[in-house]
């Protein structure tokens, strides 16, 4: 294996702070000898890879022992980033961290960029750029969706898909090649009629790829549910149940919320993130109340969901209607769910008067939520309208949730339907070749087959220092 990087990069991989233990990594030529140097195990540069060492660590300047550590040994390639590689356990104290790390910075030892070792990895071919990528997000991961997807990316995936696209392109993209160097003879090497059916294809996998995006997004950043309804609907009370804490402040006076109180909770895998907002009424009794109110309409702009929560003993099924159309009128295309609160206290006549309440599509749910009756159903309707769209089909298919492939996709796209527009417009194989060559060039952007030191250095400094 041809050695790429001459210098060795040292980091701490686990957080900052005081805890049981902490991990020094070390990554290139002289990541064994320098601990070995400093380590009281005096064969440690003779020892295999994928072997653990106890021991002590020792300043030989002064002969101070820093701390006892075990040393985790992997040998190139056969590492993260396929170069000589030591991972130091020691106890997770501060000042013993800094010692040890100012020690191998004297040694010879530069401390990493933020994402270094995964650069490393990517560029000494362990792993290409989406699967990269994919690191990022499998240590963001807080659901068992989001956790899911990114593992399937880091498994090769969506890279394999992209690949198995690229190659059926480059094929005859080949061809339409060969046909630009034989232009004088006007001579056809690249067949029309399967070209036509391979981008049909191509097209339609880049497109379902382009569309799994809007659901990624969710599935990576959580659904920003607003819950939105007059003063004492009992919208604090409905997030504290959800959340199963005394999360927001709950009166019988009107008005007590005045700004948004949020939090998160974790629904079948999915991150909801819920938005507790102030009363809406036409006449605020305050200016504070005013500015809840107009940040109130704000917010709800800005939701994957309205969740409107209403009282069943006050309103009717048509000033409910009301009231949420003009809540969205500036944003016709928001989902809504409807929920009737005060289920305990209501009547059978108010309660018959709603059961067939359906807005948006949904049927409106009743649960009384301070005694956290109904949340079930509530969650079961969260569920269903964001499986709505498509999560259920996509249990194991690949889906997008980076911007940066979501956008190299579109771009894809736009230069196969060119090709095709071409095609149908019986264009030369010049400019046939050219828009395909640029197709192909988006793909391969994805993977980090056609790649930057801008790009790469965009990436990787969203990465945390020590991955």
């Amino acid at each position: 294996m041809t050695q790429l990087f001459s210098d060795t990069i040292v980091a701490l991989s686990t957080p900052p702070g005081a805890g049981a233990l902490a991990v020094v990594r070390l990554s290139g030529p002289d990541a064994v000898g320098l601990v070995a140097g400093v380590f009281s195990k005096r064969n440690l540069a003779a020892q295999p890879g994928h072997t653990l060492h106890y021991g002590t660590i020792r300043d030989p300047e002064g002969g101070a022992v820093i701390d006892e550590v075990v040393v985790a040994l992997y040998r190139a390639p056969r590492s993260f980033t396929r170069e000589d590689a030591v991972e130091i356990s020691t106890h997770g104290s501060d000042y013993v961290v800094r010692q040890l790390l100012a020690l191998l910075l004297r040694r010879g030892a530069r401390l990493a960029e933020a994402g270094e070792f995964t650069k490393r990895a990517f560029l000494n071919g362990a792993l290409d750029l989406a699967q990269a990528e994919a690191v990022a997000d499998l240590i963001a991961a807080d659901s068992a969706l989001s956790h899911r997807v990114a593992l399937n990316q880091l498994r090769g995936g969506f890279s394999q898909e992209l690949r198995a696209l690229r190659g059926r392109l480059v094929t005859f993209a080949s061809l339409l090649e060969l046909e630009l160097d034989f232009g004088e003879e006007d001579v056809e090497f690249a067949d029309r009629t399967g070209l036509r059916a391979l981008l049909a294809e191509v097209a339609g996998r880049v497109a379902a790829l382009l569309r799994s995006f809007e659901l990624g997004n969710v599935i990576k950043n959580g659904i920003t549910v607003v819950i939105a309804g007059r003063p004492n609907a009992g919208k604090s009370t409905l997030l504290n149940a959800l959340l199963r804490e005394e999360r927001a402040i709950v009166s019988a006076v009107p008005g007590t919320t005045r700004d948004f109180i949020e939090d998160e909770v974790s629904l079948d895998g999915l991150r909801f993130r819920f938005v507790d907002t102030a009363g809406l009424r036409d006449d605020p009794a305050d200016e504070v109340e005013a500015i809840g109110v107009q940040r109130t309409r704000q917010r709800i702009g800005q939701a994957a969901l309205l969740l409107y929560l209403f009282d069943l003993t006050e309103l009717t099924p048509a000033q409910v209607q009301a009231e949420i159309g003009a809540l969205t009128a500036a944003h016709p295309a928001l989902p809504v769910l409807a929920v009737g609160n005060k289920l305990d206290l209501a009547g059978a006549e108010q309660l018959a008067r709603f059961e067939d309440l359906v807005v948006d599509g949904t049927a409106a749910v009743r649960l009384a939520a301070a005694r956290g009756q109904g949340l079930e159903a509530l969650q079961a309707a969260l569920l269903a309208r964001v499986r709505g769209a498509g999560l259920a089909g996509h249990a194991g298919a690949t889906i997008v949730t980076n911007v940066r492939h979501a956008r190299a996709l579109a771009v894809a796209a736009g230069h196969l339907a060119a090709v095709q527009a071409g095609l149908d417009a019986g264009q030369g194989t010049e400019l046939l070749a050219a828009d395909l060559r640029h197709a192909l060039g988006a793909l391969g952007e994805i993977t980090g087959e056609i790649s930057s030191d801008d790009l790469l250095t965009s990436i990787f400094t969203q990465f945390c220092i020590g991955k």
